[in-house]
């Protein structure tokens, strides 16, 4: 019988240890928000890596960890995406294959003091790599980034305003390879704790040094959140009725959710008169989202689409990043199958070509992104870099309604936030609705999935620059140089070995080497 301690030694117990060991990061992150476990979450997984009998194990148990953390982070897909979810988690698992053999090369067997302390900068630069490479939109895009799982932590917001999300993720990849050495390897425990230190270090002096905003006024917006309403008249008129509700209160902008308007306005202009109806009863402009066949462009847009109370402004975005398969299909072409095995898009959506920053009145300047995009730091930035006061996402995932999905969506909000030092608006149809100050601190409650309300928040504005808006993504950049260095030095040592003699010469008793011949 084979003891529990041989048990991986098949090579399918070892994967399916290996999936289970990678989907434990995802407890940090909404709905279960053990936050506090990302810092020892990646250990079982490092330490199965490190005791791989071989190189092309240990990519293995990279890859299934992989698997099982894309698996996880995006289950809530199964119901629509079924198989697919499955095919999806598989191919970007394969991300971690050379994180896995990176892992082995430096903590495996028993490393010197040297390796342990490039494992400490080298194993998170890896990590940042991946989260680099799919980060790009057509492979899904930066959802469950590790270090928006520290979302609720004010020392890893002022981080995320020094260096964005990534400045976080490497920071507990680092903590998590510090604690494997410790468990495995207490001859390296120096090194270990030095990378705790520096960790603690860094999280201190972004605590007391970096920049923040200055404060300035406050805005009153208001969220419509009409709740799971099937039809978009009926969506319409339940929003209107919230809407009304919002009069004689003093409020700056009302915001609506996401698809929020299911007809285009210049084909209904009924509905457009509303709408300025509404503007002019709350002395209000409203924001609202159009998912429609547009009149005056082919296709399909979803455009955040700014109401005054003449009607619309001419103030529309266009949204420019779509959801793969959700709102178009990859090289449809060959990925087309995924329509009839799932609820994938059945026609594509039109992208827009550039953000766009409006004056919503009184010298309020908003950024509007819709739904998946409030996922890019770079968009946010992009609109703090042109002036926008308040950043705002209008989402929708009522889809995945008793998921994690939406608490996870709006959890991104206070992300934004902290890396632009600007309060973002979550705006969503059926909740989860939040507002996040510019430090990415909540701002009063947030709007559940079973919540139907209008409700008004006093938004705190702020002044200034980040430095994760001045400097962008320098973590992201770092990263390949940090493995490029180390693929050089090591490339420079095994050269060296290879030219060295097998066997030393021998020595006389003087101390000379022995001459043949002499």
């Amino acid at each position: 019988m084979k003891t529990l301690g041989h048990w991986p030694a098949s090579p399918w117990r070892r994967s399916t240890v290996a999936a289970v060991a990678g989907a434990l990061p995802v407890l940090a992150f909404p709905a279960p928000s053990l936050w506090w476990s990302a810092p020892v979450a990646l250990v079982p997984w490092i330490l199965l890596i490190r005791s791989a009998p071989t190189g092309k194990r240990a990519a293995h148990d990279g890859w299934w960890g992989g698997f099982g953390l894309m698996l996880a982070m995006h289950h809530w897909l199964l119901p629509n995406l079924h198989v697919f979810t499955f095919v999806i988690a598989a191919l970007m698992g394969a991300l971690w294959a050379p994180w896995g053999r990176l892992v082995r090369r430096l903590l495996g067997g028993l490393p010197s003091r040297r390796r342990v302390a490039a494992a400490l900068v080298v194993v998170p630069s890896g990590w940042l790599v991946i989260e680099l490479i799919r980060s790009w939109q057509g492979l899904g895009g930066p959802w469950g980034v590790l270090g928006a799982s520290q979302w609720e932590v004010e020392a890893a917001l002022r981080l995320a305003s020094v260096g964005g999300m990534w400045l976080p993720s490497f920071l507990i990849v680092v903590l998590n390879v510090a604690v494997a050495v410790l468990v495995a390897l207490p001859r390296s425990r120096v090194p270990a704790v030095a990378g705790l230190l520096a960790t603690a270090a860094a999280a201190s002096a972004a605590w007391a040094y970096s920049p923040r905003p200055d404060p300035g006024d406050r805005v009153r917006i208001a969220l419509v959140q009409p709740g799971v309403v099937s039809g978009p008249d009926r969506r319409f008129d339940r929003q209107e009725q919230l809407t009304r509700e919002l009069a004689g209160r003093d409020v700056g902008l009302v915001v609506w959710g996401e698809s929020s308007v299911g007809f285009d306005l210049g084909s209904r202009p009924d509905l457009a008169r509303r709408l300025a109806a509404l503007s002019r009863e709350t002395g209000a402009g409203i924001l609202v989202n159009v998912d429609a066949r547009r009149s005056d462009k082919p296709g399909i847009h979803k455009s955040s689409v700014l109401i005054g109370p003449d009607g619309p402004t001419g103030d529309r975005y266009d949204k420019m990043r779509l959801v793969p398969f959700g709102e178009y299909v990859p090289a449809r072409s060959l990925l087309g199958w995924a329509t009839s095995v799932g609820e994938a898009a059945g026609e594509d959506r039109r992208r827009g070509s550039r953000q766009v920053v409006m004056d919503a009145g009184q010298g309020l300047r908003i950024g509007p992104m819709v739904c998946f995009e409030s996922a890019f730091p770079d968009m946010s930035r992009h609109l703090a870099e042109d002036g926008a006061d308040v950043l705002l996402a209008q989402s929708s995932t009522s889809t995945f309604q008793q998921s994690w999905a939406p608490a996870q969506h709006a959890s991104l909000a206070a992300l934004r936030a902290a890396e632009t030092g600007r309060p973002m608006v979550h705006a969503t149809l059926t909740g989860v609705s939040a507002v996040y100050g510019p430090g990415g601190e909540r701002v009063g409650p947030r709007l559940g999935t079973d919540t139907s309300a209008a409700r008004v928040y006093d938004v705190p504005l702020a002044h200034g620059s980040t430095p994760y808006v001045r400097f962008g993504d320098w973590p992201l950049h770092a990263a390949p140089v940090v493995l490029a260095v180390w693929g050089v030095v090591e490339a420079l040592r095994l050269r060296r070995n290879a030219r060295a003699p097998l066997v030393p010469p021998v020595r006389t008793a003087h101390g000379s080497p022995v001459r043949p011949g002499r």
